[in-house]
């Protein structure tokens, strides 16, 4: 009886303390969201564990290119039904690679009509945000709507993709519909760490894909020690009406001890330089990994 009441003891213990960091971290996540003129969105997800935190993390977010993670996703579940291979051929056509718009797999093949490895379009699209690959991947999988039955059956339904890269340059609202609440995406993140969206080798070889980004250095790499490992996906709008629509950061932390955890922070409709807005996520992940690290 005696050892029964010491457990229920350090139990009580732990969930008391745990209570206090998780109220100290939120307190610390409400002054950095509040300390900008601009809509903050964070979701926080322990992957090994049912806890949560979120500040705004109920609104919907334009996602600019943080979609492309879903959209991998997708595509990499098409690798696992054997409906695609990362190996098999695609046919860059000169068209298809847009002037006037971000694109490093352009700049690699200007002349277009070459064939590369459906892989080699999903790095570009992932670790370099490229545009153009984003778009021949969505016809690929028939759409934006196409992914999002897929993202949808998951169990992650705050979310919505409804255009292509292409359909936001020509119409600067359009972004406003590709959205989702940040705890959805950290939710996704957390079902991608799990393995519970792809199978084991995709799911793999995706994180390896988003370590390797190279978008965002300043964001939620930006405070963390050197040599974390943060699998991640930014998002980013430039200006628009006046204000700079989103300024996205998500991804999933290691932590020195091999825990998890999934961070999602969404800065929109900034009135402040964007600077300035990856400042803040870099403060919310340096954040999260003090009340983390233990």
């Amino acid at each position: 009886m005696r050892r029964l009441t010491s457990l229920l003891m350090a139990v009580v213990c732990a969930a008391v303390i745990g209570n206090a960091q998780t109220a100290s971290l939120r307190a610390t996540l409400d002054s950095i969201a509040g300390s900008i003129h601009a809509k903050v969105g964070i979701a926080v997800y322990d992957i090994d564990s049912p806890d949560t935190l979120t500040v705004g993390g109920g609104g919907r977010y334009p996602m600019q290119s943080v979609y492309k993670l879903p959209l991998a996703m997708a595509v990499l579940h098409a690798v696992d039904q054997g409906k695609l291979s990362l190996t098999q051929k695609v046919r860059l056509r000169k068209k298809e690679l847009l002037p006037n718009t971000w694109s490093p797999l352009r700049d690699k093949y200007p002349r277009g009509n070459v064939d590369v490895t459906l892989d080699e379009i999903l790095r570009f699209t992932v670790a370099q945000s490229d545009n153009n690959g984003c778009d021949i991947l969505f016809r690929m999988m028939g759409g934006p709507p196409a992914v999002e039955r897929f993202i949808h059956s998951l169990g992650v339904t705050a979310i919505a993709i409804r255009n292509t890269e292409a359909e936001m340059h020509r119409d600067g609202t359009a972004q406003y519909r590709n959205w989702c609440t940040p705890g959805a995406m950290a939710l996704l993140l957390k079902k991608l760490q799990r393995g519970e969206a792809l199978a084991p080798a995709t799911t793999a070889h995706l994180l390896d894909i988003m370590e390797r980004t190279t978008t965002g250095p300043g964001r939620i790499r930006g405070l963390l020690p050197g040599g974390t490992v943060v699998a991640h996906k930014t998002g980013s709008s430039g200006e628009y009406g006046g204000m700079i629509p989103a300024t996205n950061d998500v991804g999933v932390i290691t932590l020195p001890d091999g825990r998890h955890v999934a961070l999602a922070v969404f800065v929109s409709d900034a009135k402040e330089e964007e600077s300035r807005c990856e400042e803040v996520i870099a403060a919310v992940a340096r954040a999260v990994w003090d009340a983390s690290v233990r």
